[in-house]
């Protein structure tokens, strides 16, 4: 897992003088594409859009429709049009050349005349029909694009909720982030931008040719010449696009670890003087996000600008062979004008080519990354069928329990204990022993690597995790608050919890004469993280919300480290009075916190090497022994290794 610090101590080092962190990730590693997951994804967002809204799908595919069909009456009326004033200007000429009197060459031009506004007014009647269906059919497309958006941020919120801590160990929160808000939003602009743009230009090509070729086939192809050239050009792009949208993503998610990491570090930043060496970390990564923006746009423009380059050439071919029949008198002007406005309609899809193509290519990139998340089985799950816990004497059992966090690197050995109700169980050990490791356990936020943990003999792998999570509460060793009021921390287990179970928890934990004497009481905001408490304030408003729900069995993970002697002993006596029919367990560096428990076990490297009560302990005169006086008194200043070392001498001896 990355440093949460974000910053080194002393004065900033430089950039280049930095040892590399865990965190840092090299930024000239190129991503691994697979040229096979764009019809992959973007199949599967399209599915999402029609399954979640296909009757909005099937309105803007008909407006598509209807926005394309008039859109391809208007070659035909200005090709007709041009015909019309061809005819009036010949019409015209040969009455003056057959000397017809002046009233009937007028009562001729306004036949024609009449002709020509008809035909406008059918021009203008299709143009409005085709922009009124576009806008429609755009607000429909960006309505299932909302939507889908909408569903899948449920989704992964929901998914990273059912991921097991395993994986939340080895990625990053700023990934996740970046994959649930910036991908997410690349994945549902494809919706809109894509798959809508898309299949209004399909249908424009399609009809298009079809109509090119019924007038004249040879016309038709030399219109038609750039498509190849343009398909293979997009071709390149679509895949050089993935490769830089793929590098960007992963850059933004290097920013948003860097910027998350310094905000929750920030204290530690300003102390140690280390701004401007955050500042350089971040420029870096920003540097190479903004040089692989250049790149997308500059591969973006000379794509755009070689399409246009065949479009305008197939032009150039149209008008000279179109023209030469003209002038031949093989074609009619108008004729010629129905292509070119063709052309002309084809043109602006043309250049929108470009904008579906990246896109589609940004969705397959951002889409991959999301339903990388959101395929990702969790690790710890009910079984099929799994029954709720039904407990009855409220027996907790360890048997020959064995656990490695990654294979081949065993944390605990052969750990067996058992604890009931009214019993209190102490658990000690030096740093890195697998204290922490065994109450993770419990709430099966890890499953064992060999043994098994019971409750009234049912194996915790057997019955459901709420039912499991609701029997057993942990005060961590961490105590995280959320920004909020008092009374929603402390009922956070039970949102439902009446006022004197709130304040009776906060008396437990020997913090309601603090929070009664606040301006706001029970209503009053903790901050972010609980900013606004002292470390022992919330390391008691975390007691008191362990407290609230009443559970079987009681776990605290040295979950008084940060308060004074003199308010642990009350919180101590507290707890007790409140546990007292409860199964708890204690796990502590102080001892002063677990004497009194009906059994102590002492682990080190994983391994249970003492038992038994606090005197049974200390008569053993072993590890425990040392620890108890090292922690009271005589031999101050000894550290444990000394003391082992003097044991050892003496033992000897």
């Amino acid at each position: 897992m990355p440093d949460s610090t974000g910053a080194q101590g002393g004065a900033p080092p430089r950039e280049d003088a930095r040892p590399p962190g865990e965190h840092e990730q090299p930024l000239a590693e190129k991503p691994q594409i697979d040229v096979k997951a764009m019809p992959r994804v973007l199949q599967r967002i399209t599915a999402m859009a029609v399954r979640q809204e296909p009757g909005r799908v099937a309105i803007a595919i008909a407006c598509s429709l209807g926005a394309a069909i008039a859109g391809l009456t208007l070659p035909k009326l200005f090709g007709h049009a041009v015909d019309q004033a061809q005819v009036l200007l010949k019409a015209v000429e040969h009455a003056r050349l057959a000397h017809m009197g002046a009233s009937e060459i007028a009562a001729l031009m306004g036949r024609s005349k009449h002709a020509l506004w008809i035909s406008a007014l059918l021009v203008i009647v299709a143009s409005s029909a085709r922009g009124l269906l576009t806008g429609y059919g755009g607000y429909q497309g960006e309505y299932v694009s909302q939507t889908v958006a909408y569903r899948l941020r449920l989704d992964f919120f929901q998914q990273l909720q059912r991921l097991s801590f395993g994986f939340h160990d080895k990625i990053h929160s700023g990934d996740l982030i970046t994959r649930g808000m910036l991908d997410l939003e690349g994945t549902r602009m494809f919706i809109q931008n894509g798959m809508m743009q898309f299949l209004t230009l399909l249908l424009l090509l399609a009809v298009a040719t079809v109509q090119m070729v019924r007038a004249d086939a040879t016309m038709a192809l030399l219109g038609l010449a750039f498509v190849p050239v343009a398909a293979w050009i997009l071709a390149r792009m679509g895949f050089l696009l993935r490769v830089t949208w793929m590098r960007v993503q992963e850059l933004m998610s290097i920013l948003t670890l860097t910027m998350e990491e310094n905000l929750q570090g920030i204290r530690v930043v300003r102390a140690f003087a280390a701004t401007q060496f955050e500042l350089g970390k971040f420029d870096k990564a920003a540097s190479e996000a903004l040089n692989q923006s250049y790149k997308r746009i500059v591969l973006r423009f000379r794509s755009v600008s070689a399409m246009t380059l065949s479009f305008n050439a197939s032009m150039a071919a149209l008008l000279w062979y179109g023209g030469h029949k003209v002038a031949a008198g093989q074609m009619t002007a108008g004729r010629l004008t129905e292509f070119l406005t063709y052309m002309t309609l084809l043109q602006a899809p043309i250049r929108q080519i470009a904008m579906i193509v990246m896109a589609a290519a940004r969705a397959t990139t951002c889409g991959g990354r999301l339903f990388e998340i959101l395929d990702q089985p969790p690790a710890i799950a009910d079984k099929p069928g799994a029954p709720p816990l039904k407990p009855t004497a409220g027996l907790l059992r360890f048997e020959h329990v064995d656990f490695s966090y990654d294979p081949g690197k065993p944390i605990l050995h052969d750990i067996s204990f058992e604890v009931g109700l009214g019993k209190t169980l102490g658990i000690v050990g030096p740093p890195g022993s697998g204290k922490s490791t065994i109450a993770n356990l419990i709430p099966r936020f890890y499953d064992v690597t060999a043994g098994r943990i019971t409750l009234d003999g049912q194996d915790i792998r057997d019955v459901t995790l709420p039912s499991l999570r609701e029997y057993i509460g942990l005060v961590q060793q961490e105590a995280f608050l959320f920004d909020s009021s008092v009374t929603n921390n402390v009922a956070y287990a039970d949102p439902w919890a009446d006022e004197d179970r709130i304040t009776g928890a906060a008396r437990t934990a020997q913090i309601h004469d603090y929070i009664a004497s606040l301006a706001g009481g029970y209503e009053t905001r903790v901050g972010e993280r609980g900013v606004a408490l002292s470390g022992g304030q919330r390391q008691r408003m975390s007691i008191a919300r362990g407290v609230v729900p009443g559970p079987g069995v009681m776990i605290f993970d040295d979950s008084t480290a940060a308060i004074d002697a003199v308010t642990e002993k009350k919180v101590r006596d507290a707890l007790a009075e409140a546990t007292r029919a409860k199964a708890t367990i204690i796990i502590a560096h102080r001892l002063s916190s677990l004497m009194h428990a009906d059994e102590i076990i002492v682990l080190e490297a994983g391994r249970i090497v003492e038992r038994g009560t606090h005197a049974e302990l200390l008569a053993m005169g072993g590890e425990y022994a040392d620890l108890y006086q090292l922690q009271t008194r005589s031999e101050q200043g000894l550290s444990i290794a000394d003391a082992k070392l003097k044991r050892k001498i003496e033992e000897a001896v």
